[in-house]
């Protein structure tokens, strides 16, 4: 009976030590990724310190009505802030960059997805996205101007012109490259249309769309800005001209300084959407 007893526990035993041995590689992972990750923060708060210093230095060096140092610029910003005038000025801003932003992405991944399925739009189509995509898009914002005239309808097309080019040639390209094994896998299991979309392509198309919201991200805020500059003396790029052309510098800078930091947190924002829905694309990414 012992020897029966023995036997019956070895597989316990085995599957017990296994069990703890990938605990312990788990608890090891996590360990190593925590230490990269406060490895990455370390460096950039390094540089972060290094590039302001020798800002700091260099820049006490050159002609104040051309240039100013981290230190006035903060001064600058708390002003700004407590007597609300940078509020006032990067409100309305938010607005259409809000409203300019959403349709690009919505209208442009749905164009971008028509394109890559159905050939006959693809031939009909995409050699007008080509077309306005290789028109510099500053160029049409007097036409734009003309047609919506000066109100916040005219700057959210702007917005729109400038970030939807991204999405659609973003998605169009995802969709496109798309591995063909698994749609063979997928359809020898029978999948329908509508479940190769939603479990193969989507899902593979999804790191090139995410690619393209960042460059629209980007590309927004630049033709938000360009928006304030053609349509109205409002916005916060009315606030940089209005600044700059009375020699303000650090108060110009401060506006600059806020779509540098308003760039840099909506693209860690997309990146934390990216680890939630789809953890796969960060694979070989840095932190």
């Amino acid at each position: 009976m012992s020897v029966q007893t023995d036997n019956a526990s070895v597989p316990t035993i085995a599957a017990r030590s296994e069990g703890d041995d990938r605990d312990r590689a788990k608890t090891i992972a996590i360990r190593r990724r925590r230490r990269q990750t406060m490895l990455n923060i370390g460096i950039r708060i390094v540089s972060l310190i290094v590039v302001l210093i020798l800002w700091e230095v260099f820049g006490a060096k050159i002609d104040q009505t051309l240039f100013t140092t981290p230190s006035k610029i903060a001064v600058a910003a708390v002003k700004m802030i407590g007597s609300g005038e940078l509020w006032a000025y990067l409100a309305p801003s938010l607005l259409v960059l809000l409203i300019g932003l959403s349709i690009a992405v919505v209208v442009g991944v749905l164009i971008g997805v028509l394109l890559a399925r159905f050939w006959i739009l693809d031939l009909a189509l995409g050699v007008y996205i080509t077309f306005l995509y290789s028109i510099p898009s500053v160029a049409l914002v007097p036409l734009i101007v003309l047609w919506a005239g000066f109100e916040t309808s005219a700057k959210v097309i702007v917005l729109f012109m400038f970030a939807f080019f991204p999405m659609t040639i973003n998605t169009y390209q995802g969709v496109k490259n798309v591995d063909p094994k698994l749609l063979e896998v997928g359809r020898s299991f029978r999948c329908s249309e509508r479940q190769l979309w939603i479990n193969i392509i989507l899902p593979g198309a999804l790191p090139f769309i995410i690619t393209g919201l960042r460059l629209a991200i980007g590309r927004g805020l630049i033709g938000m800005v360009l928006a304030d500059l053609y349509t109205a003396i409002s916005g916060i790029g009315y606030l940089i001209v209005r600044t700059a052309s009375t020699y303000e510098v650090d108060k110009m800078f401060v506006p600059i300084v806020t779509l540098g930091l308003l760039g840099v947190g909506l693209t860690a924002g997309v990146r934390l959407i990216e680890t939630r829905v789809a953890p796969w694309t960060k694979s070989g990414q840095q932190d």
